[in-house]
């Protein structure tokens, strides 16, 4: 039987999306958290110096930790690895995962995304290049497909049939296209497992539905610069994720956005942690007059003075053993002009420590 509009309102109707879900006092904590974290790295002056870093660490842990979720042998130093463009030994499947989900991620991270169907099917083909055969990328399934546990390979889900996954794809699409009053937090959640519900394709839904959510916070300025990982919590204890989707019962999707908010929180705050390891004390940006860009040599200083205290001459080898002392006082003169360290003494035991 093919469902039509034309002939089949009733059939329409029960096709018409709306999520269903309990604000609770643990999502409104974990958005609160999330918006304070985004405020502060946000803020931080001296970010742009490690923005690059950052979205490197970020952009690993997610391709590795998003195909790892899925089964991909690879440990995050080989994944590391062939991003890099090296040559690794692996399975084939596995090294040419990463290769995909490294292009998906680039591609989200570009510029803003229409969050439609031809987002979605341009994100399963990115992920399924080479990997699927041609007639399964960037459409639509047209069989049956369960999930099964990949430990004991019991089914864990059986999505909806073929036949409704156009129609619960595009009503879910419309749905998100108009919902102007949702948290841009809670949208993603529900967007994140609506897909996974779905299932519309017939491999690589899960990371498919992690990118379109990534899409999404990205576009509502949630991307803090490309510097979280979405799954990496995820997959640190997939045992709970997978636990936490099947936690949705009559259609209700509150326990499921609670995981969600908390994961995305742990996330955020872990990002914070670093950002203020860099630049603990927000007075920075008053001294130094806003956002500074620093050099590897001047962040190397910078966290040595952190981890220490203070930085004297007798150490520069230890830190720089391959340049001269005159190169790393010129390092000193500037960070010192930019209000960043001050010296104190005039002797060779002369102490540098953070503004």
């Amino acid at each position: 039987m093919v469902i039509s509009r034309k002939n089949c309102d009733k059939c329409y109707n029960m096709l018409m999306y709306r999520p269903v879900y309990t604000i609770t006092n643990s999502m409104l904590r974990e958005v609160g958290n999330i918006d304070a974290a985004k405020a502060i790295i946000d803020a931080s002056p001296l970010l742009p110096s490690w923005e690059k870093r950052f979205q490197d660490d970020a952009l690993v842990r997610s391709v590795h930790h998003g195909t790892h979720l899925e089964g991909n042998e690879l440990n995050i130093s080989e994944a590391r690895r062939v991003i890099e463009g090296e040559k690794i030994v692996g399975r084939p499947r596995d090294v040419q995962e990463i290769i995909n989900y490294r292009n998906v991620i680039d591609y989200i991270g570009q510029d803003r995304k229409e969050l439609d169907e031809t987002l979605l099917k341009t994100l399963h083909r990115l992920t399924a290049e080479n990997i699927l055969e041609e007639t399964q990328i960037g459409v639509y399934r047209g069989s049956q497909v369960v999930v099964r546990n990949l430990h004991t390979g019991d089914v864990s889900y059986r999505p909806p049939p073929a036949v409704e996954v156009p129609y619960l794809t595009r009503e879910f699409l419309n749905w998100l296209r108009d919902e102007l009053k949702t948290h841009p937090i809670i949208k993603a959640g529900i967007v994140h497992y609506e897909l996974v519900r779905i299932h519309p394709f017939v491999d690589g839904n899960g990371r498919v539905a992690r990118a379109f959510t990534a899409a999404l916070l990205y576009n509502e300025h949630y991307d803090t610069r490309r510097f979280f990982s979405l799954e990496e919590h995820y997959d640190r204890d997939a045992l709970s994720y997978y636990k936490a989707l099947q936690s949705v019962t009559e259609r209700d999707l509150t326990p499921w956005l609670e995981y969600f908010c908390e994961g995305l929180a742990i996330e955020f705050m872990r990002i914070k942690q670093k950002v203020m390891k860099i630049s603990r004390d927000l007075k920075f940006q008053h001294v130094i007059g806003g956002q500074v860009y620093l050099g590897n040599r001047q962040i190397k200083v910078i966290e040595y003075i952190q981890e220490h205290g203070f930085m004297q001459n007798s150490a520069f080898k230890a830190i720089f053993p391959d340049i001269s002392d005159d190169t790393v006082l010129r390092e000193l003169k500037d960070l010192s002009k930019k209000g960043i360290i001050k010296k104190k003494g005039r002797t060779k035991a002369a102490r540098y420590v953070l503004a």
